[in-house]
């Protein structure tokens, strides 16, 4: 196993600074630190694939949405809490890939629907499955037990903060 960064950080402010309490650090140090780990952990799968992991979001968010894997802008940024812009610059990228198109919206003249085009469904597929599999070599050193108690806990947090913050 490796170290604790986050406990060596708390450690740290609790001699440079005995009254403070830096304990919510163990919980959201790590939380952001897990973040960053696990983004270098599951970049390369989409850099191999030459996407970004927002490309690869909108991608899959597109074909969570089932047949005929088509979303309005505004309900791909709602879908993925990004700003308009982010999602305009990526599809761009897509599109110029063959993964998506975009079309005027049936009900809505000024409206557009941005669409997974066969090539974008068969890879969002594939690194959809590999993606889950590397998900799951990263939580291996956690029993199943322990997986479910952490995936608990962090809905949760993440409920509480979703009402706090919104």
């Amino acid at each position: 196993m490796g170290t604790d960064t986050v406990a060596d950080i708390v450690q740290q402010w609790r001699v440079q600074r005995p009254d403070l309490d830096p304990s919510p650090l163990l919980v959201v140090g790590r939380v952001l630190r897990l973040g960053q780990l696990m983004d270098v952990a599951l970049a390369p799968l989409f850099a191999e694939a030459e996407l970004g992991n927002g490309e690869f979001n909108i991608l899959a968010a597109l074909r969570r949405a089932g047949p005929p894997f088509t979303r309005s802008p505004s309900e791909l940024r709602d879908s993925l809490l990004v700003t308009g812009g982010a999602i305009t610059k990526q599809v761009d990228r897509l599109e110029r890939k063959g993964l998506v198109t975009r079309a005027r919206a049936a009900h809505d003249a000024r409206g557009r629907t941005i669409t997974l085009t066969p090539a974008g469904v068969e890879l969002v597929d594939d690194l959809m499955a590999r993606h889950l599999d590397r998900q799951r070599e990263l939580l291996s050193s956690l029993p199943s037990r322990r997986q479910a108690q952490l995936a608990s806990l962090l809905a949760a947090l993440a409920g509480s903060l979703e009402y706090q913050v919104s």
